[in-house]
């Protein structure tokens, strides 16, 4: 989290807690790829209403939030006569309420995946508060401050036993089953969106992420670009907040075609459009292959310091990530990992070709997730 190397026997810190814990290095998500929400359309969480209410807090990135989304659904369930209020960074609102398993956002976000403060809070204590944030103690006090009649929490005695090596999906479905809560990590598909695409039926590239480990080098991502589009299929770039530079380099080098760069961060709603209506999303370990994920949108996803198996696509045939063995990197470091540079440009080329034939031609199977060696 502090861009050291992750050597295995160091002690890490925990996610968004800051509190020591064994394990693989906690991960930063990359910057949200929209613009904030000036104006965050939530309920007000602090507005008297005779509906008990359940504090979620999950204030972490875009891609932490649709790995949340499963265990959001099995809260949303499992108190049904509640209004559900999620607890995270304002500009995710929408991505939140449009998942149909939040009632109200309680903005809420810290520097470095920390803690934030929730002495906003306002009215009645929570019925029911859930530490989705992380596994230490910073977290869970964070909530118990707030003096809710029952707190959900792995730092609490009662709290399940923390899985390390866990699918992040997993672990928190894990959780939750540990206090008797049913929930799905397959139950992560968002609705189609009403905003219409800025380029249906693309190949959409996005060669960003928040640390220079997890990105794949711009000349590669421009020479795939240039074989997908010789083989005929519309490519365009995608990039967030501060990666203007990146993609226009990456758009000069494939050759520039106006209209299909796409800098400065999409507003959610298209972005999410643009995704939903894609051919195909190629990315590095981001947010964005979450989304792809999210709306069954066929993804290669290209993984270096940290194994899909923790952070990747579930099982799915319409997924391939693209990753090569070895001891676990730094998810923060700012050179590309070791292997992600492993990974060549012909088998990125390959991947993606394969699964957009399988589109042309209508296909679609049952089977495991190709995880590619």
């Amino acid at each position: 989290m502090r861009g050291r190397p992750a050597g295995r026997s160091r002690l890490r810190r925990r996610p968004g807690d800051g509190s020591p814990g064994p394990g693989p290095a906690p991960r930063r998500t990359h910057v949200p790829f929209h613009r904030r929400i000036s104006s965050v359309s939530t309920e007000h969480f602090a507005s008297p209403s005779d509906a008990p209410r359940v504090l979620v807090l999950r204030a972490l990135g875009l891609g932490d939030l649709l790995a949340g989304v499963p265990a959001l659904r099995g809260i949303r369930r499992a108190f049904p006569g509640h209004r559900i209020v999620l607890a995270q960074p304002p500009g995710l609102s929408e991505l939140a309420l449009a998942t149909a398993a939040v009632d109200a956002v309680l903005p809420a976000e810290a520097p470095d995946r920390a803690v934030p403060q929730l002495t906003h809070w306002s009215g009645p204590p929570p019925d029911v508060a859930v530490d989705l944030h992380g596994n230490g103690p910073e977290s869970r006090d964070a909530l118990a401050a707030l003096h809710p009649r029952r707190l959900l929490a792995h730092a609490c005695p009662d709290g399940p036993p923390w899985p390390a090596q866990a699918n992040e999906r997993d672990r928190w479905c894990a959780f939750l089953h540990g206090y008797g809560i049913p929930a799905d990590p397959l139950d992560l598909r968002l609705p189609r969106p009403a905003t219409p695409s800025p380029a249906p039926g693309a190949v959409v590239v996005h060669p960003g992420a928040a640390s220079g480990s997890r990105r794949w080098p711009g000349e590669r991502f421009a020479a795939v670009v240039r074989c997908l589009r010789a083989a005929g299929h519309h490519v365009v770039l995608t990039g967030g907040p501060g990666e203007d530079a990146l993609v226009r380099s990456v758009a000069e080098r494939s050759g520039r075609r106006a209209g299909d760069v796409l800098t400065g961060g999409l507003p959610f709603a298209r972005l999410s459009a643009l995704v939903a209506e894609a051919s195909l999303v190629l990315s590095g370990d981001t947010g964005l292959a979450h989304l792809a994920v999210a709306h069954g949108t066929r993804s290669v996803t290209l993984f270096g310091p940290v194994s899909p198996r923790l952070w990747g696509p579930p099982p799915s045939p319409d997924h391939v990530a693209l990753w090569k063995p070895g001891p676990p990197g730094d998810p923060h470091g700012r050179a590309p990992d070791a292997r992600l540079l492993r990974v060549r440009t012909g088998e990125v080329a390959a991947a993606c070709l394969t699964l957009l034939r399988d589109v042309r031609g209508g296909q679609r199977q049952d089977g495991e997730a190709a995880h590619v060696h």
